[in-house]
C-alpha cells in the first residue's frame, strides 16, 4: 500500500472517530437541551437520565434515595467520585473534601437541576471535565422540593422568564423548605438533615433564581457575613470565591455581583442592604455547621438558556479549585469544628445571636439599565421601568455588611427535662449529641423567667411565631429528674443548639411557637374570691397598693376592665406564681455544674443512619 493509501485511511479513521464521538455525544443531550431550554424535564425524566448516566459509568456516578416526600415521591441524590468513593466513610480516609450542590429546593427555580444533568454528563461521559473530581466527592441533589416540583405551572412565577412551566415555591404541605433549615418541620427537611450528618459536607452550593430588580448581571452570589463564620471558613470562602472562582466564571464570558437586596425596589440608586439571611436559610444553616456556602441567584429574566449555562460554569469552577486545593478546605473545616469545640472551655465566651446593619457603608458600582420612575394612579405610588437597551452603572452605597447585636455568655451545657419531647425531637434531628440523668440530682442552674408575650397576627411557615417578651436570668437551687437530657456545648453542632434553645435567638424554638404553653395559666381564681383576696393584699402590702394605684392613672384600659382589675391582684398572688407561668424549661449549666453531672449520665442520642 502506497504511502498516500496509508495516510487517507489514517484520516478516514480518524473522521470516522470524530464522527461516532458526535453521535456518542448527541445521545447525551439532556432534556433541557433538546427543547432548546423551553422547557424542564419532569422528575421522572429527570431521574430516567440520571440512571443512564449510571449505567453508562458506574464507577463515577452512584444514584441512592434519601428520603421520601408527604406525596410519596423519592427524593434522590447522586454521588459522583473520579474513582468511586461512593460513601463518606472512604471519602474521610481519602482525604476527600465533601461537595453538596443541590437545586430545585425551590422548584420553579430549576436552573441548578439542569445545569446539573450537562456536567455530570460532561465529567462522567463526554470527558470535557474528567479530572474534576478526581480529589472530592460531589453529593448532588438535583431536586430538593420533589412535590414542588410536579405542582407545575406557566403561572407560578410571574416575574420569571422561562421555562415555559415552573414548580410551586411550597412543597405539597405549602411549607418553604428555604426557611425550614432549624425548625425542620417538613418530612424533606428531616431527610436532608439525615444525608448532611451523614456525610458533614465541607462546602454547600445552594441553586436559586432571584426577583427584584432589573440588571445586566446573568448571577449574583451570596455568602454569610464575616461574623456568622469561624475565622478560617471566612478566609477560606474569601479565597476560593472571591479571589479565584468568580474572576474565573467571568473570563467565560459571564457577568457577577455579589447579591443585590436593594434597599427601596422602586429606586436602585438608593443602594443595597442585607437581606437578613438567618439559620432557617441554607447558607445560614451551613454556617452554625462551620462549613462555608455559596448562595447562587441567577437573574429571573435572562433567558432560561442564560441562566443554567451561568450556574453551569460556576459550579464546575468551584469544583475545579476545590480539587485543585483539597487539603484548604478540609484543613478549614477541620479547625472551624475545633474552634467550636474549644470555645465551650473559654470562660465567659460570647456568642452573637442577632445581627444589625454596619453604619459604615461602601461604595457599590451597579452595573444596571437606565430607568424611568412615574406615579402611578393604580398603586398610588412609584412605579419603576427599565431600559434593557441602555446598559447604565450607578455608583450606590452598600450596605450588605452586619455587626453583631445581641450576643449571649454561652454555658457549658443545656439541661432539657424529659417531657419536652419535642425539643428533645429537635435534637435528634439535628444530630446534636446529648446524654441522660440516670438518678435525680441537685444542683444549681440558671433559668429564664419569661413574660409579657407577643404573638405574630398572622401565621408564618405553619406557625404563629411568638414576636417579643420580657427575659429575666436568675440562678437557683433545684433537682434536675431521672431522664432530664443534657446537651454539653464541647461537640461541633453546639450553635445549632444555641440557635434552638436560648430563647432570643431569631429562630430558637420558642419564637417558632413550640413552647407557647408555658405562657398559659391553667388555674384561675373566681372573681368572689379575687375581690376578698385584693383587699387582704392592699391591706397588707403597700408597694403592691402603690403599684395598682399608678396602673390606674397610666392605663385607662386596664382601668376600665374588671377583669384586668382582679387579675392584677391574681398574677401577684401565690397562687398564681406556683403554676410557674412563663418558667422558660431549658436551663442553663455552668462548667463546674455540668462537672457535678458527669457521673451522673448515660449515654444517648440517635446517630445518621446509613444511605
Amino acid at each position: 500500500m502506497s504511502l498516500r493509501h496509508v495516510l487517507l485511511s489514517a484520516l478516514l479513521g480518524v473522521v470516522t472517530m470524530t464522527a461516532q464521538a458526535a453521535d456518542s455525544n448527541t445521545d447525551w443531550i439532556t432534556p433541557a437541551e433538546a427543547a432548546q431550554f423551553r422547557t424542564t424535564p419532569s422528575y421522572a425524566d429527570t431521574l430516567a437520565y440520571l440512571q443512564r448516566l449510571q449505567q453508562a459509568a458506574p464507577g463515577v456516578i452512584r444514584l441512592a434515595t434519601f428520603g421520601t416526600t408527604p406525596e410519596g415521591r423519592p427524593m434522590m441524590v447522586v454521588i459522583a467520585s473520579g474513582d468511586g468513593t461512593f460513601d463518606p466513610v472512604a471519602a474521610r480516609k481519602a482525604g476527600k473534601p465533601v461537595v453538596l450542590v443541590q437545586a430545585g429546593i425551590h422548584p420553579g427555580e430549576i436552573e441548578g437541576k439542569d445545569a446539573g444533568l450537562m456536567l455530570l454528563r460532561d465529567i462522567a461521559v463526554t470527558g470535557k471535565y474528567p479530572h474534576v473530581l478526581d480529589h472530592l466527592v460531589l453529593v448532588y441533589i438535583p431536586v430538593f422540593s420533589v412535590d414542588g416540583h410536579e405542582n407545575s405551572s406557566p403561572y407560578h412565577r410571574i416575574n420569571q422568564n422561562g421555562p415555559h412551566s415552573m414548580g410551586f415555591r411550597g412543597q405539597s404541605q405549602y411549607l418553604n423548605l428555604n426557611r425550614d433549615y432549624v425548625k425542620a418541620d417538613a418530612p424533606e427537611m428531616l431527610a436532608w438533615l439525615k444525608l448532611w450528618q451523614q456525610w458533614l459536607p465541607d462546602f454547600l452550593i445552594d441553586v436559586h433564581t432571584t426577583d427584584g430588580a432589573d440588571y445586566q448581571y446573568d448571577l449574583t452570589w451570596y455568602t454569610e457575613d464575616p461574623h456568622k463564620l469561624d475565622p478560617a471558613v471566612n478566609a477560606w470562602q474569601h479565597d476560593a470565591i472571591v479571589n479565584h472562582a468568580i474572576p474565573a466564571y467571568e473570563k467565560r464570558g459571564h457577568l457577577a455581583s455579589i447579591y443585590l437586596e436593594f434597599k427601596d425596589g422602586r429606586d436602585p440608586r438608593k443602594g443595597i442592604v442585607n437581606f437578613g439571611s438567618g439559620p432557617r436559610f441554607s447558607t445560614g444553616y451551613a454556617a452554625l455547621q462551620n462549613r462555608p456556602a455559596l448562595l447562587i441567584e441567577t437573574h429571573m429574566l435572562k433567558s432560561y438558556e442564560n441562566r443554567v449555562r451561568a450556574v453551569y460554569d460556576l459550579v464546575e469552577l468551584m469544583l475545579e479549585q476545590i480539587n485543585q486545593h483539597p487539603v484548604a478546605l478540609l484543613t478549614t473545616t477541620a479547625r472551624a469544628d475545633a474552634d467550636t469545640i474549644a470555645r465551650a472551655h473559654q470562660a465567659q465566651a460570647l456568642v452573637p445571636l442577632t445581627f444589625k446593619p454596619d453604619p459604615q457603608a461602601t461604595k457599590f458600582e451597579l452595573k444596571g439599565y437606565a430607568f424611568t420612575i412615574s406615579h402611578s394612579d393604580i398603586s398610588n405610588s412609584d412605579w419603576i421601568q427599565y431600559d434593557p437597551s441602555q446598559p447604565k452603572d450607578y455608583s450606590i452605597d452598600n450596605g450588605n455588611g452586619l455587626l453583631p447585636d445581641l450576643s449571649i455568655t454561652a454555658p457549658a451545657a443545656y439541661a432539657v427535662p424529659a417531657q419536652w419531647a419535642a425539643i428533645i425531637d429537635k435534637l435528634d434531628a439535628h444530630g446534636i449529641q446529648y446524654t441522660r440523668l440516670d438518678h435525680p440530682v441537685a444542683t444549681r442552674a440558671e433559668d429564664y423567667q419569661l413574660g409579657d408575650p407577643e404573638w405574630a397576627g398572622k401565621p408564618f411557615e405553619g406557625h404563629l411565631m411568638l414576636r417579643n417578651f420580657t427575659l429575666h436570668a436568675a440562678s437557683r437551687e433545684l433537682t434536675l429528674p431521672a431522664g432530664t437530657v443534657i446537651v454539653p456545648l464541647d461537640q461541633r453542632a453546639a450553635n445549632v443548639a444555641i440557635q434552638l434553645l436560648e430563647p432570643q435567638a431569631p429562630d430558637s424554638l420558642l419564637h417558632w411557637g413550640y413552647l407557647n404553653a408555658v405562657f398559659e395559666a391553667k388555674e384561675y381564681g373566681e372573681p368572689r374570691v379575687v375581690e376578698k383576696l385584693a383587699r387582704e393584699m392592699l391591706a397588707k402590702d403597700p408597694v403592691l397598693k402603690a403599684e395598682f394605684e399608678r396602673r390606674l392613672h397610666d392605663d385607662p384600659a386596664f382601668t376600665a376592665s374588671p377583669g384586668a382589675r382582679l387579675q392584677f391582684f391574681f398574677e401577684h398572688s401565690p397562687w398564681y406564681a406556683a403554676q410557674h407561668v412563663g418558667a422558660y424549661p431549658v436551663l442553663r449549666l455552668d462548667a463546674a455544674q455540668l462537672h457535678q453531672l458527669s457521673t451522673n449520665r448515660a449515654p444517648t442520642g440517635s446517630t445518621a443512619p446509613d444511605l
